[in-house]
């Protein structure tokens, strides 16, 4: 079944345009059709196994936008992660992503591990701060980590203000609850506001997808169903994320993880459908958000389209309509404003020179507009715009719902 699949591609290039590693690079083995090619011919045992054949296939920030164009229906997508796992099993990893791997498998050592970064940022020197890097950040640029856990910070169950409409979940995934506690804060500010019941699941993880797309599956699998097994036991009208990516895996990657008979199927197939995006949400209950009025001095921004939120949740269009509604903004477009900013995951890190040409495209684009707020819903694509920025480009960094709260009545 797999190799019918794979013969499916017919070679017709329109992933190409849509691939944005091919578009910088600008080589065949680049493209998402070559890296099929090569694993068609190295499942049929016609290609050898090479530390090179894993570095071609490595070279991908796993975006989605060659499935999203792909008119054969391919899932790039998981090929290239099934892919990546039997490279990891023949050539092994860097010991930078081994560690990562480690780390994020479970929540205990993410947790040391971000206490021990935490205690690094506060005794650093500021010489080595603004000498060194993190891939292309530089360390000086890099977000603080949460004083607390963000979830560790908050009630597992946190009620509305006003007159209670609904109960939602919010998965708040290993960003917001380590490194971006301003998001989750405004998050939670905007679901009670709404009337909304907002639980916070103390047994929720890492959704695993940095472990998926570095080829530990096995690794992975722990979280998952430690996740699912959360998620599942709990009654609400959905369940939220603020990051695309956690939204990909709750959403896709969980159901096609398990065989027909694993239990754990029907369970992530339930969650599934539950499974929204925080942006979508509010938009579908617009009506519930009452505005301050004595907010009369208008935000000028722009908008980065996350490639998940884009291609996986197709809710890109959802949140510049949401943006363009509010009363306290003025939104402008860049041309490049749903194109990779170049951050995809750990890419910026391994490949910082090919990422580096992207994001300065993509600054150059947002400065143009002199605007004072540049909006995401991606922590990694915030990091790396945010980190590759300056405080000369007068572009301050943030996730779309930091403004939504900000412009709210307090009741």
């Amino acid at each position: 079944m797999k190799e019918k699949i794979l013969q499916n591609c017919g070679k017709c290039g329109l992933c190409l345009n849509a691939c944005p590693v091919y578009k910088q690079l600008k080589e065949e083995s680049a493209s998402p059709r070559a890296k099929l090619q090569l694993i068609k011919a190295y499942d049929q045992h016609t290609l050898a196994s090479s530390p090179f054949l894993k570095e071609i296939i490595s070279k991908c920030m796993m975006c989605g936008s060659c499935s999203a164009a792909c008119p054969s229906g391919i899932d790039h997508y998981s090929k290239f992660m099934e892919m990546r796992r039997k490279m990891v099993e023949a050539h092994g990893e860097t010991p930078a992503i081994k560690s990562l791997i480690y780390l994020l498998a479970r929540e205990y050592r993410t947790r040391f591990g971000v206490g021990i970064a935490r205690a690094g940022q506060k005794i650093m020197p500021k010489v080595l701060a603004e000498k060194f890097k993190l891939g292309n950040i530089p360390l000086k640029n890099f977000p603080e980590l949460n004083a607390v856990p963000f979830r560790k910070a908050h009630d597992e169950i946190i009620v509305p203000k006003g007159k209670p409409v609904g109960r939602v979940i919010y998965f708040t995934g290993c960003a917001t609850n380590y490194l971006y506690d301003d998001t989750g804060s405004a998050t939670i500010g905007i679901l009670r506001h709404m009337g909304y019941e907002v639980i916070i699941p103390k047994d929720q993880t890492c959704c695993s997808i940095p472990l998926l797309f570095h080829g530990a599956k096995e690794k992975a699998m722990g979280n998952i169903r430690t996740n699912i097994k959360a998620l599942e036991k709990l009654d609400a009208d959905a369940i939220l994320v603020d990051c695309s990516t956690c939204g990909e895996a709750l959403k896709n990657e969980y159901p096609r993880l398990f065989e027909s008979h694993d239990k754990n199927l029907a369970a992530a197939q339930k969650i599934a459908p539950q499974v929204t995006d925080i942006l979508s949400f509010i938009s579908l209950h617009f009506d519930l958000l009452q505005f301050d009025p004595k907010i009369t001095e208008k935000v000028s921004l722009t908008y980065h389209a996350p490639c998940h939120t884009k291609n996986t949740l197709q809710s890109r269009g959802i949140a510049e309509k949401l943006l363009q509604t509010l009363p306290t903004v003025t939104y402008k477009q860049t041309p490049d404003f749903d194109q990779c900013c170049g951050g995809g995951g750990t890419f910026f890190y391994e490949y910082p020179e090919v990422s580096k040409k992207m994001v300065d495209k993509k600054i150059e684009s947002a400065k143009a507009l002199q605007v004072t707020h540049w909006l995401t819903d991606c922590p990694v694509c915030r990091m790396n715009l945010a980190g590759n920025t300056e405080k000369s480009d007068g572009l301050t960094v943030l996730h779309p719902v930091a403004l939504i709260y900000a412009a709210l009545k307090q009741i």
